[in-house]
């Protein structure tokens, strides 16, 4: 089969590759979409290899139709159109999932809008509603809130009757992000969100914070945490190393919560897929969420993708269709 293949100079090429092999409770999808991961552009460098076992292929998510079921997969046969989460190998033709990431496509959505959910959507709702425990009520803020994780986790704080704020790098993102449900924003380029984030938070502070920045912002997200708020860290772009207030901590009997999917036991995966088809999928049928799209490519087009992303200047997600 083919594949995105990277190269010794860190190219993209559309080549072949071993085809994959399935366990007794693995399926075999055939590939129609799948889509860019900020982790994939990591992966892509060698910072971010897949965890053990899973295939050297790039790809988090993928949407198509199962081929091949294993000797005890119980819920899905061949002909079934799903999407997947993966700790790897969806820029293919084919990839092998445990049953326990695999749904089915939500009815009324293309397999181009099918691949865009399964990591930002699994993303958003592990970390929020799982890690941090949010509910009705609670004040959100959401860093990078036009990426994928960010447009997604707008529309699950606004379904779910929590009130979100978001950091952009774009008066247009941060328009998005508003048309989306978002309370309010801020352009992180017009200086520090600190203040802005402050009248939005109130004298009684934020519960949860959705974090994919890191050390350069850990100080100030410190301060916006009300009593018991939950600081989730999703990613590091802003850096690793931060000196932390532990008295501001203690005194606000404040978390601070390091959380990564990709390297995630199988089991932990399929209770977050679970939560996904009970809770998330009937809103996605009925058109109160929906997965944002900023643009869709074809795989061979892979190299010209991953520019886009890398530009910054996206909102949603960057889709891939496969040719086969």
């Amino acid at each position: 089969m083919k594949a995105v293949i990277v190269n010794k100079d860190h190219s993209l090429s559309w080549g072949e590759v071993d085809h994959p092999k399935i366990g007794d409770h693995e399926v075999l999808i055939r590939i129609s979409a799948t889509a860019i991961n900020r982790a994939d552009l990591m992966q892509r460098k060698g910072f971010y290899p897949p965890p053990p076992g899973a295939s050297e292929v790039m790809g988090l998510e993928c949407a198509g139709e199962i081929v091949e079921v294993g000797a005890g997969c119980t819920r899905f046969k061949a002909g079934d159109k799903v999407c997947a989460l993966l700790a790897g190998g969806g820029y293919s033709q084919y990839a092998s999932a445990h049953e326990g990431s695999v749904l089915p496509i939500p009815d009324g959505l293309s397999d181009e809008q099918a691949a865009a959910l399964p990591e930002v959507f699994a993303t958003a709702w592990l970390n929020l509603f799982i890690e941090a425990g949010l509910k009705a009520g609670d004040k959100t803020i959401i860093h990078a809130g036009a990426s994928g994780v960010g447009t997604t986790a707008i529309q699950l704080c606004k379904a779910f009757g929590a009130s979100s704020f978001v950091t952009v790098g774009s008066k247009d993102k941060l328009r998005a992000c508003i048309e989306l449900g978002a309370s309010g924003g801020f352009n992180r380029h017009d200086g520090s969100f600190l203040e802005t984030a402050k009248t939005f938070a109130g004298e009684s502070g934020v519960d949860v914070i959705l974090d994919p920045v890191g050390a350069g912002y850990l100080s100030d997200n410190l301060s916006l945490l009300g009593l018991g708020g939950r600081l989730v860290l999703i990613g590091l772009m802003g850096g690793i190393k931060a000196e932390l207030d532990l008295a501001q901590m203690m005194m606000k009997r404040a978390r601070i919560i390091g959380s990564t999917l990709r390297t995630r036991p199988v089991a932990e995966k399929a209770v977050v897929m679970a939560q996904l088809e009970e809770k998330v999928w009937p809103k996605i049928v009925n058109q109160e969420i929906k997965p944002i799209i900023e643009a869709v490519f074809p795989i061979t087009g892979i190299a010209d993708a991953h520019d886009l992303v890398v530009s910054d200047t996206t909102t949603g997600k960057v889709i891939l269709t496969v040719d086969h």
